[in-house]
């Protein structure tokens, strides 16, 4: 008895080492180590720098997203301090773990390894590049895949509790980014038009719908207090997604998002409409073209839908794997040798093209920047706060004694906060976003510090402003917004008309 327990337990561990989970959970890590490889090279980026500030303040709601994201970020501060390849690996793990539970929808589907890996390969690239920063696309991507397989289990078990399930992910979902309730609706749409339309009448789904509205409470109560800021500042952001042109590829945009794995997205709508084995799970067909159909409409940008794939890869790998399995073996392994090619040719190019891997300055790099426009947004902080610094040292000592810095933009700001206690600086104001909430200090300033903000708004309103700074630059003269649009600092007395009516009138900035 005891040498055949001996010999059994390595083939019990190696069982679950070599297991189709595992090696889900293998492409998941391997994200988490690029990020953790590749993540610091650069700097914070501009939303990071926000999102950094927001964590310090928290709340159940700001006005440029809901509380989970900085509530991410508040743990990171505690955990790892400002080590910017601490701040994202919140944003990393969640994004793995999509990875996983994307292989896992495909298992659900009836696929088998093959299929699962694949599955997890193709959502790879769009997980490489929402987990390098913290943002709440990364966290937003996890709510959606989860959801997709909840619906899974719901669908295979019969059992209507697992509508609790979807319903606490949609209000989770609903406290990260509001484009969930797109998702939600694209849910009930579905629901209507496939048999899960029986579940209508369990009240385990209305127990679900129940429980999705008391998880967004607080943020909804967090809202009706604060004039529903947040869809003030979203009908901003969308007027001017939709003026300088960032909406009109919504469709093309799609191709990019999913590159080479476009047909295996393709291959899941057959298999959720067509197919008879995937007639079951004709829901995730209905879910994503509700979703397509309301961005659409809504005029959204391309990437709103990146979650919505997930759930096609799953079901198109299993339905590719359904058919392989019938054709001939040379045929096959041809199939399966330029699908696997296609599929790692995504993740190598996102790789090389939008992760922070190329050397800042190089020819990679300028090319790189022109497919990921953030990666210049990462570059020129630490500089930005010491040239401030400068410009403070060359005050006289009766400026210096109530002196403010007022930057433009929420990056600027918090950058200035992230850097300028090394220099002894006063921490920035803005009248961006939340930080627009926090109001200008008390007591006032009476001499202000400016940066990000043009000559002409300064001199209309504020006195006495002077050229401090001809021009902002960074080492490696990477043009973005700080060195192109506002690279001159200023230095200005205080309002015209006073702090109070300059902040509540004349200052409220979005985005």
């Amino acid at each position: 008895m005891r040498t055949e327990s001996i010999t059994e337990q390595p083939r019990q561990s190696a069982s679950v080492w070599s297991s189709d989970a595992a090696w889900l959970v293998y492409v998941g890590l391997a994200t988490v180590v690029i990020h953790l490889l590749v993540g610091n090279r650069y700097g914070f980026h501009r939303d990071e720098l926000q999102t950094l500030e927001d964590a310090r303040y928290f709340d159940w709601g700001f006005v440029a997203y809901p509380p989970v994201t900085p509530l991410f970020a508040r743990l990171s501060l505690m955990l790892f301090g400002t080590s910017l390849a601490g701040f994202r690996l919140f944003a990393s793990l969640a994004n793995a773990f999509s990875v996983v539970l994307t292989g896992l929808l495909a298992k659900e589907m009836g696929g088998g390894r093959r299929a699962q890996l694949a599955a997890a390969l193709a959502m790879t690239p769009f997980c490489l590049v929402a987990g390098s920063m913290m943002q709440y696309v990364s966290f937003d991507y996890l709510w959606w895949v989860l959801i997709a397989y909840f619906v899974t289990r719901l669908i295979r078990s019969d059992d209507p509790r697992w509508w609790v399930a979807v319903g606490a992910a949609i209000g989770v979902g609903m406290e990260t980014k509001y484009t969930m309730g797109v998702f939600a609706l694209a849910v009930a749409v579905g629901t209507v038009l496939t048999p899960l339309r029986k579940h209508l009448r369990s009240k385990w789904l209305w127990v679900g719908v129940a429980l999705s509205l008391l998880l967004f409470l607080p943020n909804a109560l967090w809202q009706w207090h604060n004039h529903l800021v947040s869809l003030d500042f979203l009908q901003h952001i969308h007027k001017r997604d939709i003026r300088i042109g960032r909406t009109k590829d919504f469709l093309p945009d799609q191709i990019k998002l999913t590159l080479f794995a476009f047909p295996l997205a393709l291959a899941g709508l057959w298999y959720c409409f067509f197919s008879a084995q995937g007639r079951r799970f004709r829901i995730f067909g209905w879910m994503y073209v509700a979703a397509l159909a309301i961005f659409v409409l809504a005029k959204g940008r391309g990437y709103y839908l990146a979650a919505g794939y997930p759930m096609l890869f799953a079901a198109g790998s299993t339905w590719a794997e359904q058919k392989l399995g019938s054709m001939r073996t040379w045929s096959r392994k041809t199939i399966q040798g330029v699908a696997w090619a296609a599929l790692l040719a995504n993740v190598a190019v996102v790789i090389a093209f939008t992760l922070p891997i190329a050397a800042i300055g190089s020819d990679w790099f300028k090319r790189a920047a022109k497919v990921n426009g953030d990666l210049v947004e990462e570059i020129g902080w630490p500089e930005l706060a010491a040239t401030v610094a400068q410009v403070r040292n060359g005050l006289s000592p009766q400026e210096r004694a109530h002196l403010g810095i007022l930057a433009g933009n929420y990056g600027e700001a918090g950058a200035l906060n992230v850097y300028g206690p090394q220099h002894g600086l006063p921490r920035a104001i803005s009248g961006t976003n939340s930080f627009w909430f926090r109001g200008y200090g008390n007591p006032a300033p009476e001499t202000v510090i400016v940066v990000g903000i043009g000559r002409d708004f300064l001199d209309e309103h504020f006195t006495g402003c002077r050229l401090a700074e001809e021009k902002i630059t960074n080492p490696y003269g990477v043009r973005n917004e700080e060195s192109e649009h506002h690279p001159n600092i200023y230095v200005c007395g205080p309002p015209k008309r006073g702090w109070e009516t300059f902040w509540n009138s004349e200052f409220p900035w979005f985005g």
